[in-house]
C-alpha cells in the first residue's frame, strides 16, 4: 500500500493554516512542520503540567510520566535500550558535549576521524580537540561526486584511532552513507563510532540499533517534532565516557552527557512524534500487530518510497539542465530529498524569487562550508536548496517544477 498522502496531510496542522495557503514548503532540512500529535502534546503540557516533574502531586507525576514515554517510545522505534537515548537542547550542544568527554577519555597521539562532508555541528567540536594534542585526520569526499569512500577509510584506520565521525547523510550532498558498513570498519580497528542523523531522520526514524553505531545524534524539530536534540549512546561506550552530567547523575545513563536541566514539556512532546509514527501505521496496516521497532521500519519504509517517486521527478527535471548543478548524486534511491543546486550566482535572489512564486526555500551555505569548498562551491555564495519530505505533495512537486523553469 503506497503512502495515503489525504490522511498524511490531514496529520499537520500547517497544511490547513490560511496563511500558508498556497505555500509549497521546500525548506524542511532547516525544520519540518511539527505534526498535530506533537503540538497537542505541548499544549497540554503547558496548560496541564507546567509545574517541576516527578513529585507526588497530581500535575508533577503526569509531567514526569509524560516525559518517560517519550523516551520509553522513541527508544523502541529506534531499536534501542530506554536509557540509551536521552534529549539535550539540541544536536550542536550535545555533539560539543560528547567532544569534552571524549577530550577528557583520549590521550595526546591519540586520534579522530572526521569528514568534509559534514554540517558543521558534527566535525567543528572534534576538530578543536587537535588543541589538546589529539590527532585529527579528515575523511575527504569525492571532489566532483561529494560521495564518502569507505576504502579511503580504511586508509586513515589503525590503532590510534579513537573514534569516527560521519553523517547518515550530508544536508548538502544527499547521498545515504552505509553507516552499517562504515561501522564495521571502523569496529575492526578498535574504534566507535559517531553518526549524524539530523539529515537523514526526518526521512524515517533509522533502527539505530540494527545499523550498530555507538553513537547516533538527530534533531527532534526535523522530525515533527519540538525543538530537541535527541542522542544515542549504545551503554558499553557511554560508561567507558567521563560523567559530563552532576555528579549525583553519574550512575544515570541517560544524563551522564545532558548537563543542562531538560526541557520537560518538549521532551514530553517529543511522544507526539511516535503518536505520528503509530497513526501512519495503524492507517497503513490496520490488522498489524508489530511491536515499536517493526512499526517504524513499516513507516520508514513508506516514507522512503514515497519521497523516492517525488524525488525522481525532480532529479528528472535538473540533472540535465546546463544552467545549474545539483550537487551529489542524481539517482534518487541512494539520496535524501535535500537537493542543493550551485546556480554559479547568488542563489538568495533566486530564493527570494522562488517565494513570489509561493516556493518557500532558501540559499547559503547551510553551515556545510567545507564540503561545499571540496567540491569547489563558493561558500561565501552558497547553494541554493531544495528540501522536501514525504508530506509534500505531487501538487507541490509541480508547483516547484513550475517555478524554477519561470525563474531559472
Amino acid at each position: 500500500m503506497p503512502l495515503d498522502l489525504e490522511f498524511v496531510r490531514a496529520q499537520f496542522p500547517a497544511f490547513a493554516e490560511p496563511s500558508l495557503e498556497g505555500q509549497a514548503f521546500f525548506e524542511n532540512a532547516g525544520g519540518s512542520y511539527a505534526c498535530g500529535q506533537v503540538i497537542d502534546r505541548l499544549t497540554r503540557f503547558y496548560t496541564q503540567r507546567k509545574v517541576q516533574p516527578y513529585s507526588d502531586y497530581a500535575a508533577s507525576r503526569l509531567g514526569g510520566e509524560e516525559m518517560d514515554e517519550a523516551r520509553t517510545r522513541m527508544s523502541a522505534i529506534l531499536g534501542v535500550d530506554e536509557d540509551e537515548l536521552s534529549f539535550g537542547p539540541s544536536t550542536t550542544q550535545n555533539t560539543y558535549v560528547l567532544a569534552q568527554a571524549f577530550g577528557q577519555m583520549m590521550q595526546p597521539g591519540e586520534a579522530i576521524i572526521v569528514t568534509n562532508q559534514d554540517h558543521e555541528a558534527n566535525t567543528g567540536p572534534w576538530r578543536r580537540l587537535a588543541d589538546r594534542g589529539i590527532e585529527v585526520r579528515e575523511w575527504k569526499v569525492d571532489a566532483g561526486t561529494g560521495h564518502l569512500d569507505p576504502a579511503a577509510l580504511e586508509d586513515l584506520l589503525d590503532d590510534s584511532v579513537r573514534l569516527v565521525c560521519f553523517p547518515h547523510c550530508s544536508n548538502v550532498v544527499g547521498e545515504i552513507n552505509s553507516v552499517t558498513e562504515i561501522t564495521a570498519l571502523a569496529h575492526a580497528a578498535g574504534a566507535f563510532t559517531c553518526v549524524d542523523g539530523v539529515s537523514y531522520a526526518p526521512h524515517g526514524f533509522p533502527n539505530v540499533g540494527a545499523l550498530g553505531p555507538d553513537i547516533y545524534l538527530f534533531s527532534a524539530y526535523k522530525t515533527y517534532g519540538p525543538h530537541q536534540g535527541l542522542m544515542v549512546m549504545r551503554r558499553t561506550l557511554g560508561e567507558l565516557l567521563p560523567n559530563q552530567g552532576h555528579f549525583f547523575n553519574g550512575d544515570t545513563l541517560y544524563k551522564r552527557f545532558t548537563p543542562a536541566g531538560p526541557d520537560h514539556a518538549q521532551v514530553a512532546a517529543c511522544a507526539g512524534m511516535a503518536d505520528y509514527v503509530d497513526a501512519l501505521y495503524a492507517h497503513h496496516v490496520p490488522d498489524g500487530t508489530g511491536d515499536p521497532t517493526e512499526r517504524g521500519q513499516v513507516v520508514h519504509d513508506l516514507m522512503r518510497a514515497r519521497e523516492e517517486v517525488a524525488l525522481t521527478r525532480v532529479m528528472e527535471a535538473l540533472k540535465d539542465r546546463n544552467d545549474l548543478r545539483v550537487i551529489g548524486p542524481t539517482d534518487a534511491t541512494v539520496r535524501a530529498p535535500t537537493v542543493a543546486l550551485d546556480l554559479g550566482r547568488d542563489p538568495l535572489p533566486v530564493a527570494a524569487t522562488l517565494a513570489e512564486h509561493g516556493i518557500m526555500t532558501g540559499g547559503g551555505d547551510f553551515y556545510a562550508q567545507r564540503a561545499l569548498e571540496a567540491m569547489g562551491v563558493d561558500a561565501a555564495r552558497g547553494v541554493l536548496r531544495l528540501s522536501f519530505t514525504h508530506y509534500t505533495s505531487d501538487a507541490e512537486i509541480d508547483q516547484l517544477l513550475t517555478a524554477l523553469d519561470t525563474v531559472l
